[in-house]
């Protein structure tokens, strides 16, 4: 009877997954699923969530893109389809910065980084995605999620050129961004 209170309890209960549906367009396309850790980075989470359903992450560009390392999106102040693209990957969002929330999460292939400058508390709205593991990077940025659908649509997103990964012409969109139960 313990055992069957229990399972009922589990089954009105659910556990709530988040997620994000990016929808992508350019060389790339189709839809890049990612589930959300919550768990790992709650304010980091909260933050990506809010941005999604908001809109403000439709329309921006992948913006900076290292062949055999991450494509980096999420500028929502400068890297919008149409916009200055010279200026794309410098800005964020109107809210404050975000504290660090390092954990021992791997950063491996699929994994969802969030973007900060030289300070680990400078993640605002940016973030990136592993086209394979970078295990340099564990410990040094949040982890916010990992792909479960879509491989095949991030590795077909237009590549940058140079050291820094900077995308020349046309890039690659986020046309839209959905958050998921």
């Amino acid at each position: 009877m313990y055992k069957a209170l229990i399972a009922s309890l589990m089954l009105a209960t659910p556990a709530a997954a988040t997620g994000l549906e990016i929808t992508v367009a350019g060389e790339a396309n189709g839809t890049i699923t990612i589930d959300l850790l919550e768990d790992v980075a709650p304010g980091h989470v909260e933050r990506i969530t809010a941005l999604a359903e908001s809109g403000a992450y439709n329309g921006v560009v992948f913006h900076r893109v290292i062949e055999g390392f991450m494509a980096q999106t999420g500028d929502v102040e400068f890297g919008k389809t149409g916009g200055d693209m010279r200026r794309a990957g410098m800005g964020g969002s109107d809210e404050p910065d975000l504290a660090a929330e390092f954990s021992d999460v791997p950063f491996d292939r699929g994994v969802v980084g969030m973007a900060r400058a030289q300070s680990p508390d400078s993640a605002n709205s940016q973030f990136f995605i592993m086209f394979q593991e970078g295990y340099f990077l564990n410990g040094q940025y949040t982890v916010v999620g990992r792909v479960t659908e879509g491989l095949e649509v991030l590795d077909a997103i237009k590549l940058g050129t140079g050291p820094n990964g900077a995308v020349i012409g046309a890039p690659d969109v986020m046309q839209t961004v959905t958050v998921t139960d």
